[in-house]
């Protein structure tokens, strides 16, 4: 099954055991901008999609849905 990043994001999020707010601090944003990203009516820019592959230890191509792992 074919997954978008909203839809990854949110499982990683959840497989990491963080809140929408505990990854907003680790990103420096707002618990609702994890909202928007997670339900995807926003896109993340370069250095969030960098930073998130540091937290959860994937690559962006993952992140994104180019690959499966």
């Amino acid at each position: 099954m074919e997954r978008n990043f909203s839809e990854r994001l949110t499982v990683l999020r959840k497989e990491f055991n963080l809140t929408q707010k505990q990854l907003a601090e680790k990103l420096n944003t707002t618990p609702r901008r994890i909202s928007h990203l997670e339900k995807g009516n926003a896109e993340p820019d370069i250095k969030t999609l960098l930073l998130l592959s540091e937290i959860f230890d994937v690559t962006v191509d993952f992140l994104v849905g180019k690959t499966e792992f």
